[in-house]
């Protein structure tokens, strides 16, 4: 699973590295993002990319209760076009949710020990995510997401047996394109990233 992740990428780096066309959303570094907080993503809407924010732990659309997003904060690759919460925004509502990189814990007897890991190039990336809008009882919108997972790659799996899916650049823009429908080519991006592209270490949490 992944359950916290890094950003503190300066906003000029990232709209640049993904670029950004608008700008709708602020946020503060953290070295320990994790799971109901607004998180930033990337969207396409118009042939734009857009910059926003949704919370992390994602609400369907068709949800009675809001609690339901703290058990949906990942979603499986292998699955992820079949499952209920997530098989409608698959297809009409994926973006990136930007991350400097992502920790996974170690079990070590009665302790787990957290591991930091990131690209070699030192550059942010985009996790492979979901997002859906839902409509609170006093009729508030509430913007969520769900960040993607599937099976670890040789460099993770020491450590734990699934990673998030870190959609790789040149594949960006055919998982943000909402015209692209065809499930077999959408679920072939979400492969586990080359791990010689990777790196680890302890982290101090």
């Amino acid at each position: 699973m992944c359950g916290r992740f890094i950003l503190i990428s300066d906003l000029s780096v990232i709209t640049e590295d993904f670029d950004i066309q608008e700008v709708s959303a602020s946020f503060q570094p953290s070295r320990n993002v994790s799971p109901g907080q607004h998180i930033l993503a990337v969207i396409r809407r118009d042939n734009k990319n857009y910059l926003t924010t949704f919370v992390w732990g994602l609400i369907p659309a068709w949800a009675k209760h809001p609690s339901i997003g703290a058990k949906l904060i990942n979603a499986r690759a292998e699955t992820v076009n079949e499952k209920p919460s997530f098989k409608n925004a698959f297809q009409k509502r994926r973006c990136l949710i930007i991350a400097d990189g992502f920790y996974e814990w170690k079990k070590d007897g009665k302790k787990k020990i957290p591991y930091y890991f990131y690209l070699k190039s030192g550059k942010p990336f985009g996790f492979a995510g979901l997002y859906e809008t839902w409509l609170a009882p006093e009729e508030k919108t509430v913007e969520t997401c769900t960040i993607i997972t599937t099976q670890a790659n040789d460099l993770v799996r020491p450590i734990h047996e699934r990673m998030p899916v870190i959609i790789p650049k040149e594949q960006e823009n055919i998982w943000l394109d909402t015209n692209v429908k065809d499930s077999a080519r959408l679920l072939d991006i979400l492969k586990s990233y080359p791990a010689e592209q990777m790196e680890y270490k302890m982290a101090n949490l």
